[in-house]
């Protein structure tokens, strides 16, 4: 699978978040060819500040793969992750992380992140992982103004 096309299923899901109410986040994990998870961020769905769709993802891999190290696979984002999503990543022994839009393209559509370059933090932390800046950051950009006229949840 091209790094194309896995950031594609990050897009579709995320689409599918935003049309549930969710906040504009999507990820997708792949082992070769082969699908293993994909995840929309749930955080106002579950009331969970951890549920962003990294984590999601990672989750549902491990239980699909029935293991915690996901050596071998490749998580693609929709956006470049936060420091919590980019320990999970490592923690998860993921090969490498290819992001769409940049955490400056989130903060710059108003929320509220921790401008802390991926690559430089698994750089300067010393992890293995490999954080790429993808194609298709276009279309992961404009995710943000799909979410703004979208549906908005009441509780959170």
């Amino acid at each position: 699978m091209t790094d194309h096309d896995g950031l594609g299923l990050a897009i579709d899901i995320c689409r599918a978040g935003i049309a549930a109410g969710q906040s504009p986040f999507g990820a997708a994990i792949v082992r070769g060819d082969e699908v293993v998870a994909v995840c929309h961020n749930r955080v106002w769905a579950t009331g969970d500040p951890t549920a962003h769709a990294e984590v999601g993802a990672i989750r549902l891999a491990a239980a699909a793969l029935q293991r915690i190290s996901l050596a071998g696979c490749t998580l693609y984002s929709t956006t470049e992750p936060c420091p919590m999503c980019l320990s999970a990543c490592h923690w998860a022994q993921l090969e490498r992380v290819v992001y769409g839009a940049a955490i400056a393209d989130a903060a710059a559509a108003g929320f509220s992140e921790l401008r802390l370059p991926a690559a430089d933090l698994a750089a300067r932390g010393g992890s293995p992982l490999l954080v790429v800046a993808g194609p298709r950051r276009a279309e992961c950009v404009a995710l943000f103004e799909q979410w703004r006229q979208g549906p908005r949840p009441t509780a959170y």
